[in-house]
């Protein structure tokens, strides 16, 4: 016959084994979880990494800049090959973007979308709306550091100091004349291309600037809106206006 306490010994021996082993069955398993966890989160950044990466694959070849799609680098190489295949009907002007194209075209409708809403004076674009903000509003932040003078625009401020400078650094390569801003050098091309993009929409005449096109209109419309606050008569030029405070109204 087994001894009875011997017997609960030995299974009391087991008991402990078993927990022992489950104790180190659970702790190798926490420690391979956590090592697995680990192993996966520097994969997820890895991936994360190659995916950032990927992002901008479309690289120009001409000058290096990446893109993130092939259309985008599609235009951009525009630049480098000169091409413009977006030319306007009415005037033969080209652009290497639709959108260009699509805002040149107001100059021809005269499409005025935007409207000032102190002097209901209308614009093509909000930009020009928002320049002429200023004229009620009379704020001037810019100030001339050689003559004091006040500006509305930095970029009004800029141009006035090269009356200072006497810097001239935009040359037209037809005659060589030079020019304090690109606008002004791109008027004057205009003399050597013969182009007249702004025509009056009640004949066909062209001409070469916006405000000349508005002034040659007034002869359709009847339109006078320089005012004499002296006599009241009217006039469809400021410069006859006053032309007209200096010969009858000046003391």
């Amino acid at each position: 016959m087994r001894d009875p306490e011997h017997c609960r010994m030995k299974h009391t021996e087991e008991q402990r084994d078993l927990v022992e082993e489950n104790e180190e069955s659970e702790e190798e398993e926490k420690h391979h979880h956590v090592k697995t966890g680990a192993k996966t989160h520097s994969q997820t950044e890895s991936i994360s990494l190659l995916k950032r990466k990927d992002k901008k694959c479309f690289t120009c070849r001409q000058c290096g800049k990446s893109f993130t799609n092939k259309l985008n680098l599609r235009n951009h190489m525009r630049i480098h090959t000169g091409e413009k295949p977006f030319t306007c009907d009415q005037c033969g002007k080209s652009f290497t973007h639709g959108g260009n194209l699509k805002s040149h075209m107001i100059i021809h409708t005269g499409e005025k979308l935007h409207e000032c809403d102190q002097c209901g004076k209308t614009f093509l674009r909000a930009s020009n709306l928002k320049s002429h903000m200023t004229v009620h509003s009379q704020e001037k932040p810019h100030s001339c550091s050689l003559c004091g003078k006040s500006f509305s625009h930095l970029q009004n401020l800029k141009v006035h100091q090269k009356t200072h400078t006497g810097v001239r650094n935009h040359m037209c390569f037809e005659c060589g004349k030079t020019f304090m801003t690109a606008e002004h050098l791109k008027l004057h091309q205009m003399i050597h291309t013969g182009e007249k993009p702004f025509k009056c929409s009640h004949c066909d005449k062209t001409f070469r600037r916006s405000e000349h096109v508005k002034t040659h209109e007034r002869i359709h419309t009847g339109e006078k809106p320089y005012h004499c606050t002296a006599c009241g008569k009217s006039f469809t030029r400021l410069s006859y206006l006053h032309s007209h405070t200096k010969n009858n109204h000046s003391k």
